[in-house]
C-alpha cells in the first residue's frame, strides 16, 4: 500500500505536507512511503510494522530525529546510506528486519559506526564505549545500495535473516502499538548523554595518530 497525501494530512491533523512534524503510521501495510520527500518538515515518524523496503525517501526529510522502523523488509544494512546525511537524527528503531541478520554485534556496530550520531538504536541507549568500537568493528557504508538484478527491486541482503534462531526474534517482536508509543513519549522525555559522538570519533583518530 502506498502511503498517500490524504492518508498522512489525515493521520498528522495538517493543512499541507511540509507542515508535517509527526507522522504515526504504525501497521498500516505500507510498502511505498516516497511522499516523505514532500515533508522536508518531519522530526518523527513511525513506520514500524509495515512492509516497507527502502529508506531513499526519507532522506529528504532533513529535520528527522526519531524513526522507527521495528519489523519492516528493509534488506540490507547498505540502506543506511540514505540516513547518513541527517543531521538531527537521534533515535533509530529497526530491530526484526532483514538487515539486521545473524550477528546482533557486526548488525549494531554497523548502524553506529555510519550513524555515530545515534544515542538510542533499537530502544537501547548508544554508549560511548560502543561508539568507539564501531569504528574498528563496524562496516562503513560509502555508497547506496545497487538495485539491479532483483526482481521486486531489492537488493539481496548481505546479512541473511534466519527465520528460526535470529537474535532479533525476541520479546520485541511481542511489542505492542501501545508499548511502542509509551516507548516513543519516553523517549522525547530524555536527556541527551554527557558526551559527543563527534568527540569521541577525534579521540579515537588522535590516538591512531599517537600510536603510528
Amino acid at each position: 500500500m502506498k502511503l498517500t497525501r490524504k492518508m498522512v494530512l489525515s493521520r498528522a491533523k495538517a493543512s499541507e505536507l511540509h507542515n508535517v512534524r509527526k507522522l504515526n503510521c504504525w501497521g498500516s501495510q505500507l510498502t511505498d512511503i516516497s511522499i516523505c520527500r514532500e515533508m522536508p518538515s518531519l522530526e518523527v515518524i513511525t513506520l514500524s510494522v509495515n512492509s516497507v523496503s527502502t529508506l531513499e525517501p526519507v532522506r529528504s526529510c532533513r529535520r528527522l530525529s526519531e524513526l522507527y522502523l521495528r519489523r519492516n523488509r528493509i534488506p540490507s544494512l547498505n540502506e543506511l546510506f540514505y540516513l547518513k546525511d541527517l543531521p538531527h537524527l537521534r533515535v533509530l528503531w529497526l530491530a526484526e528486519n532483514p538487515c539486521c541478520g545473524t550477528s546482533p554485534h557486526l548488525y549494531r556496530m554497523t548502524v553506529l559506526r555510519n550513524l555515530p550520531h545515534l544515542q538510542k538504536l533499537d530502544n537501547q541507549a548508544v554508549t560511548e564505549e560502543e561508539l568507539t568500537r564501531a569504528l574498528m568493528e563496524g562496516d562503513e557504508i560509502t555508497a547506496a545500495p545497487h538495485r539491479e538484478g532483483a526482481g521486486n527491486g531489492c537488493p539481496k541482503p548481505p546479512y541473511a535473516l534466519n527465520s528460526v534462531s535470529s537474535a532479533t526474534e525476541t520479546s520485541q517482536h511481542l511489542l505492542s502499538y501501545t508499548e511502542e508509543t509509551e516507548v516513543q513519549g519516553q523517549t522525547t522525555t530524555d536527556q541527551s548523554p554527557s558526551f559527543s559522538p563527534r568527540d569521541t570519533m577525534r579521540s579515537h583518530k588522535n590516538r591512531e595518530r599517537d600510536v603510528t
